[in-house]
């Protein structure tokens, strides 16, 4: 599947603001926001009012690369939110939150979604005791997601659930035996990513 291979802090000079793409690095001084705060090019200097358009674009773009995910998955998530009950743009962003790599980011288990979904693609997880590499594989309600028998001595897994991240309140992780629960989906009051969802729906609406 096609993916972004390129410098990703450029990505967040893009967008003005830190994305927390490369994990633990982003809380350095080494962060390419706190050393570089302007976009990146040769007119990366040059600030220009985004017209409307512009803005809902950026909201998009954003989203997009908080996720990791390119424009035509992203369409097909927007679909599958509108043909949900319920708000759009909230159900967007309950799917994509319950993206396998995004919940193993979320558990702990990884610094940044980058390297859960690498985890994830390398077999190291179950989703109910059975192997699942896809990173896109929705989990619901009920599922429980585990670190392979034979993974769990990974030094980066381990370093990770031991560096005792805060965990959103719709999953339960027992750290001791590297595991998971989805007790509920998300809502909008759980989900932490500065996006103004409202206006991809407007986008799209065009």
């Amino acid at each position: 599947m096609a993916r972004y291979t390129g410098p990703v802090c450029r990505l967040c000079r893009r967008e003005g603001m830190k994305l927390y793409l490369k994990g633990d690095r982003c809380y350095t001084d080494k962060c390419a926001i706190a050393r570089r705060g302007y976009a990146p090019g040769q007119h990366g200097h040059n600030k220009k009012k985004l017209t409307g358009y512009g803005i809902q674009l950026r909201e998009k773009q954003k989203l997009k690369r908080v996720y990791g995910i390119m424009e035509g998955q992203f369409k097909k998530y927007f679909e599958e939110a509108e043909r949900r009950k319920g708000i759009t743009g909230e159900n967007l962003l309950q799917i994509l939150e319950t993206r396998l790599d995004n919940v193993v980011f979320r558990m702990g288990f990884a610094s940044s979604r980058a390297q859960a979904r690498q985890l994830v693609r390398h077999g190291h997880f179950r989703v109910n005791g059975k192997k699942v590499n896809i990173p896109s594989y929705l989990v619901k309600v009920g599922d429980v997601i585990s670190v392979k028998e034979t993974s769990k001595d990974i030094a980066v897994i381990r370093e990770n659930a031991d560096a005792n991240r805060t965990v959103p309140k719709w999953i339960e992780v027992d750290r001791d035996n590297l595991e998971g629960k989805i007790v509920a989906l998300p809502s909008r009051e759980d989900i932490d990513i500065p996006v103004q969802e409202h206006l991809i729906v407007e986008l799209y609406s065009r």
